[in-house]
């Protein structure tokens, strides 16, 4: 009987442990319905993004409050959780603060001391940014996409915060032998005497109870992150790594395209040669994108690396304006609609069978795409790299080279380069006619 609880605390390990794997292979495979891009060049550069951006949080203090508070909260939360460590060895092996031991009084002291210290900020952190979600109405938070679902999780995630740093400090303001020790508990001291008066039988419940609860609350907190929008704590180090490096405005031509260009240019070429004979036949290439399959596998990334925080949305000039354009639910849709072609194939043995949907028009609509203004705004703001103009770019593709469905004035302008080599309605002789007017 002695060992139950270990034996509970194993198969409990083993299971959120277990459950989290199954979900990020999941995930993979969700990513790795993308086509095929190339991000293995320039590794230098992108290491030193990864290490700026998301270890660093260098992007998150262009706006200060928000991003000292989002600082304080990310690393809080993963200093505090090395003592996830300790609690693994004591559960598994049926010791009480191992670490005590093997490093000593001092060292132990400054370790938990800091720790308490770090729940105290993360805990006033947290009830900052939910007074932001919810009581100050920023702008950013009360978008139409940020309605039901999107608004609970973010406040769940707090919520789950909140608890666990209470649990910690309550863990060790029952422990009385680690109070009657007087060791690294700066905090937890002044929450003890709310207990004074219970028997040790009942405080010893209580630290085992929170302890319990603490330990629970990781695992499921680990498990709920492929659920919520803050899976970006895992994915920004991979998305910030992979990210677009060329210039923001550069343009991703298309192989097919650039080949046809270069045969038009070939004056030794002959367009209308026939294929030679046993050549193997190529399925036509699809230009732009109407599914998330058509996308690339670094943009499922962004999608599932998304905060959600608004940023991008909030600098976006179409949005600013009163247009229906929101880059934040541009990725949200993304994910959503790749999330429902995941949910296809595990229903269907791993065979995606066509469900009448696709990512245009049943979660974008082309008002939304055609109201981007391409100043890349959002990718700048973004603290991840996210690139959501990348998507919008490809559908607009998909829409005027697959549907012939730009706007009326854009076709115009299309056609009125091709037909005179400039955007306006007249020919290149008349181009310079203004300088003869009076």
């Amino acid at each position: 009987m002695q060992y139950l609880p270990n034996i509970f605390f194993a198969i409990a390990l083993v299971a959120g442990i277990g459950f989290f794997v199954m979900n990020i292979r999941k995930l993979i495979r969700n990513i790795k319905l993308g086509k095929d891009v190339n991000r293995t060049d320039r590794k230098p550069e992108r290491l030193k993004n990864m290490v700026m951006i998301a270890l660093g949080q260098s992007k998150m203090v262009k706006r200060p409050f928000s991003g000292f508070l989002h600082i304080i909260v990310y690393l809080g939360f993963i200093i505090i959780n090395i003592e996830v460590v300790e609690i693994i060895i004591d559960g598994l092996f049926g010791t009480h603060r191992v670490f005590q031991g093997l490093l000593g009084n001092g060292f132990y002291a400054f370790l938990i001391g800091t720790f308490e210290v770090l729940a105290v900020l993360v805990f006033v952190a947290v009830v900052l940014f939910w007074l932001r979600r919810n009581i100050a109405n920023i702008k950013r938070f009360l978008s139409s996409e940020m309605k039901g679902w999107p608004k609970n999780d973010g406040n769940i995630i707090l919520y789950f915060e909140m608890v666990l740093m209470s649990l910690f400090l309550i863990m060790n303001a029952t422990d009385t032998a680690f109070q009657t020790a007087g060791i690294g508990n700066p905090i937890s001291q002044f929450i003890a005497p709310f207990f004074d008066g219970f028997s040790s039988e009942a405080l010893h419940i209580i630290e085992r109870t929170a302890w319990w609860i603490h330990i629970l609350g990781i695992l499921t907190f680990l498990n709920y992150l492929y659920y919520s929008k803050h899976l970006h704590i895992l994915l920004a180090f991979p998305n910030t790594y992979f990210a677009n490096l060329n210039p923001k405005g550069q343009f991703t031509n298309l192989d097919s395209v650039t080949a046809e260009v270069k045969l038009m240019m070939d004056p030794d070429a002959d367009p209308y040669a026939m294929p030679e004979e046993g050549a193997e036949e190529t399925v036509p290439e699809k230009f732009g994108a109407s599914d998330v399959t058509d996308l690339n596998w670094v943009q499922l990334l962004n999608s599932y690396t998304c905060t959600e925080c608004g940023r991008c949305t909030s600098s976006c000039p179409a949005n600013l304006t009163g247009k229906k354009l929101s880059p934040r639910k541009i990725m949200m849709d993304t994910r959503d609609r790749l999330e429902e072609v995941g949910e296809n194939i595990d229903a269907n043995n791993g065979v995606f069978k066509d469900d009448g949907k696709q990512l245009l028009n049943d979660y974008i609509s082309p008002e939304e795409l055609w109201a981007c203004t391409s100043c890349n705004a959002c990718v700048e703001e973004c603290p991840v790299n996210i690139d959501p103009l990348s998507i919008i770019t490809d559908m607009r593709r998909y829409l005027v080279m697959e549907e012939s469905a730009a706007p009326q004035e854009l076709n115009m302008m299309m056609t009125n380069v091709e037909n005179n080599g400039a955007p306006w309605q007249y020919n290149q002789q008349d181009r310079l006619n203004w300088k003869d007017e009076e």
